[in-house]
């Protein structure tokens, strides 16, 4: 039997002044809104239709998931309570059997390359990172197969080791990988070194 490839998006209601609030702090709550806002409906557009995997939104707060408007292809569902951590750990469980790959929106170069990638590795390794630039992930994988490993709890989220975090969870015997670091956008220091790349399309 082939399993499907399951690609998750975690996705905040992308309300003026709850979004991005650091990002704000630095560029003001309006054009950190109007910039999560087109990554967020960039990223879903780029992402939900590839045949290769089916696509998920996980929203949050929860009793936005049928009242807002997400973009019309992906199946939806609530993050649920608790930490990042909690909420991942949560989805990883409650999806129909097949390989998981989870992303925000927090990095706009996310391609469907990247994500087809994850995939590919999931057939060799365990466990996927997507390293971020500032000690977090944009990507996490896991094969589901046989049972996945807990890397979400006790980690320090937001923080510079948050990733190192995750990979002390693993047991000797996962095998994981790595793919490239790409720019979280958190602040305007971050928004600004992604600017200078030449990447950027906002």
């Amino acid at each position: 039997m082939r399993l499907t490839n399951h690609l998750v998006v975690f996705v905040k209601t992308p309300r003026l002044g709850r979004v991005k609030t650091r990002l704000a702090a630095g560029i003001g709550a309006v054009a950190a809104w109007t910039f999560y806002r087109r990554v967020l409906l960039d990223q879903v557009k780029r992402l939900a239709g590839d045949r290769r995997w089916r696509c998920w939104l996980a929203v949050t707060p929860d009793g936005d998931v049928d009242a807002a408007p997400w973009p019309r292809a992906p199946s939806r569902l609530p993050q649920g309570a608790g930490d990042l951590g909690r909420r991942m750990a949560r989805i990883v469980r409650a999806l129909p059997p097949g390989p998981v790959v989870i992303v925000g929106t927090d990095i706009p170069d996310i391609t469907p390359g990247h994500v087809a990638r994850a995939f590919r590795l999931l057939g060799r390794h365990d466990v996927i990172f997507g390293p971020s630039a500032d000690g977090g992930y944009w990507l996490v994988g896991l094969k589901r197969r046989p049972r996945p490993p807990d890397i979400f709890a006790g980690v320090r989220w937001s923080s510079e080791f948050t990733l190192s975090d995750s990979l002390a969870k693993l047991r000797p015997g996962h095998s994981v990988a790595l793919l490239e670091t790409l720019e979280d956008i958190d602040d305007s220091l971050s928004l600004e070194r992604w600017r200078r790349k030449g990447t950027a399309r906002f």
